[in-house]
């Protein structure tokens, strides 16, 4: 900073001044105030920076640090008391007085020795109390698991005998496919145990008998199946046929944005109703003879509303019951008839052109030419399918038998009921499917690969108790932070699963030799989904994942 500074009368001399910034805050030397325009005016200060006093090496204390104040102060009692003294002319009764005797002293050594002792006494006290309540808590909870396994264990007996007395009536009274193959499969066990037997214990002529007797008894067994199965498919051809007629003649359904079911009937369902509350009337059995002509008589008014060669037939066939319903015919001796109406009468309700409402559901398309697509010959029974009749593996390479051909050979041959493959593997996708991570694999597995897995590689068994109860035993995943796949899983019963997945670190719960083993059945399974095209892509990005990690 440059400034001029007055040295004589009349002359000035510009001086250089430094002025230096102060680190410390500048303190307030007082001032004063203009009232009247409001201005603050502060004493100058000195920009220099004080000098520091010298380091004398030695460290000094102010005086106050090293003197003592003392205080006294007078202490008083809230409420003065007085004291009393026998004296001349003043007596004081001391019938009151409790007459104080000092105890045996003893050192603090001592008290701190009655001290320890009465802490002991407590800690005995507490101690006893704790282990009390730890002993009853532990016998608590050793009630509850007993109890807690009594009930599984009367759980799964339960289970047992419920699924044994399913499987008793599905063989007394089968209904679906699967019912039939356990009976095929229970004829074939039986044969196999009964030929084991004979050959074991006879030979030569006796054994020849013996052999022919059962081939007789196993032949009477299966014409036995077959009626069985003959009264089972009518009963379900009639229930296909009322289910079918239901779904035609139910209203459109749709859910409003409130959440609401909507529901319409078109003239189209109307009609298909009408039509479904004949056919039940005309399939009624045991109804009188009047119901009867009138159910006729309504069926006949409603074919004629279209001439046609099949309408005509079912009004000959009509006024053919009429006519010998007059002249007292039994009822046995008209079944045929009935029957006869019934089924051109549904052919009836199966035409579009009388029943709009069926060309929806018909799995026949109405174009002749569609049919064409999708055609397959199977050289077994030499019919011509569509595709969807033909069990194609994900490994075939040709397209085999019909379902139909495959069917009929499993029961003359082989006889093997699929049911428990079936449950085995539908628990899979619903277990899979709760994890929500996107699996795609198990959805993939057919059922025939999961037989091929199950039977020769885990060898029908639990890999942990060696349990061979096929219904007991299900498939989970070996490590449960990987998506599941036939070299990712492990076959267990239900319990064991249940335990299987609460494990973090499969190292510390397994031993080497029990994960070596696991890990060569997963390479086993590695080698024959190689063969599969469609699996190939997995196999290889798990190759990766596995390089990366």
């Amino acid at each position: 900073l440059v400034t001029s500074v007055l040295t004589g009368s009349d002359s000035f001399q510009d001086v250089a001044v430094k002025i230096e910034r102060p680190t410390f805050c500048k303190p307030f030397l007082g001032g004063f105030k203009n009232i009247i325009t409001g201005v603050e005016f502060h004493n100058a200060g000195s920009q220099t920076i004080p000098e520091k006093r010298p380091e004398k090496g030695t460290t000094l204390f102010c005086r106050e640090t090293q003197t003592v104040f003392e205080k006294n102060k007078c202490q008083q009692t809230t409420n003065p008391t007085s004291t009393q003294m026998t004296k001349s002319g003043l007596y004081v009764s001391v019938m009151s007085d409790k007459i104080i005797i000092p105890g045996k002293y003893f050192t603090a050594e001592e008290y701190h020795k009655r001290r320890l002792e009465a802490v002991i006494v407590l800690q005995k006290y507490f101690r006893r109390w704790y282990a009390r309540n730890v002993v009853e808590n532990l016998k608590e909870k050793k009630r509850l698991r007993l109890e807690w396994e009594a009930q599984e264990e009367l759980q799964r007996k339960k289970e047992k005998e419920d699924k044994l007395r399913r499987e008793n009536e599905r063989r007394l009274n089968p209904k679906t496919k699967e019912d039939f193959d356990l009976l095929y499969n229970a004829v074939e066990l039986w044969r196999q145990e009964e030929t084991e037997q004979i050959n074991r214990t006879l030979t030569g002529a006796e054994r020849k008998a013996a052999l022919c007797g059962l081939l007789e008894q196993e032949a009477q067994l299966i014409a036995s199946i077959g009626r069985h199965k003959l009264n089972a498919d009518e009963e379900n051809q009639q229930k296909a046929v009322l289910h079918f007629l239901n779904k035609c003649a139910q209203p459109k359904r749709w859910r409003a944005y409130d959440g609401k079911i909507t529901e319409m009937d078109t003239q189209y369902t109307l009609r298909a109703r009408e039509l479904l509350e004949i056919y039940c009337s005309v399939s009624m059995k045991d109804i009188p003879k009047d119901e009867r002509i009138d159910v006729l008589l309504t069926l006949r008014s409603t074919v004629k509303e279209h001439e046609c060669e099949l309408t005509q037939e079912i009004v000959e066939l009509i006024d053919r019951e009429v006519d010998l319903r007059s002249r007292e015919v039994k009822e046995c001796n008209l079944e045929g008839l009935r029957k006869r109406i019934c089924t051109l009468f549904l052919q009836y309700i199966k035409t579009p052109k009388f029943n709009p409402e069926v060309a929806k559901i018909l799995k026949v398309p109405p174009d002749p030419l569609k049919l064409y697509k999708n055609v397959h010959f199977c050289h077994s029974c030499e019919n011509y399918l569509p595709s969807s009749e033909f069990p194609i593996a994900a490994n075939s390479r040709t397209i085999g038998r019909c379902r139909l051909c495959c069917k009929l050979d499993n029961e003359a041959r082989r006889r093997e009921s699929f049911l428990k493959y079936r449950l085995i593997l539908e628990n899979l996708r619903k277990s899979e499917a709760d994890y929500q991570d996107d699996a795609k694999i198990v959805f993939l597995v057919q059922q025939q690969h999961l037989q091929y897995m199950i039977e020769n590689i885990w060898g029908c068994q639990s890999a942990l108790s060696a349990c061979s109860d096929l219904y007991d035993l299900v498939m989970v995943r070996w490590d449960k932070q990987q998506e599941w796949s036939p070299w990712n899983t492990i076959l267990l019963t239900k319990d064991e699963a249940d335990a299987h997945v609460k494990l973090h670190n499969l190292q510390e719960a397994y031993e080497a030799s029990f994960i070596h083993g696991i890990k060569h059945k997963h390479i086993r399974a590695k080698k024959y989904f190689a063969q599969i095209p469609l699996m190939t892509s997995f196999l290889c990005r798990t190759e990766k994942q596995a390089n990366a990690s």
